[in-house]
């Protein structure tokens, strides 16, 4: 088992793990010149657990993403209570 100091960052919570992906990926497209649309990105946390339906928006380089509780997807509706319908 892992020392506490090596532990991974979803030990933090996904809210953590979360932001640093929106980080890297705000990096990456500065890195090849591309430019991320916040008004059509958009980020859904899927989980069992009920209170994950908590709304709120990550921030960065002063670019803010919205959390959404569902989406369509290649015409199914997906859920962050991990619904299909």
């Amino acid at each position: 088992m892992p020392a506490p100091s090596e532990k991974s960052d979803d030990s933090k919570g996904s809210g953590h793990t979360i932001k640093k992906n929106a980080e890297a990926l705000v990096v990456a497209n500065k890195e090849t010149g591309l430019e991320v649309n916040a008004d059509k990105t958009k980020y859904v946390v899927m989980s069992r657990d009920q209170n994950a339906g908590r709304s709120h928006n990550i921030k960065t380089d002063n670019i803010s993403f919205e959390r959404v509780e569902e989406f369509i997807y290649l015409g199914t509706n997906l859920t962050d209570q991990n619904s299909i319908q």
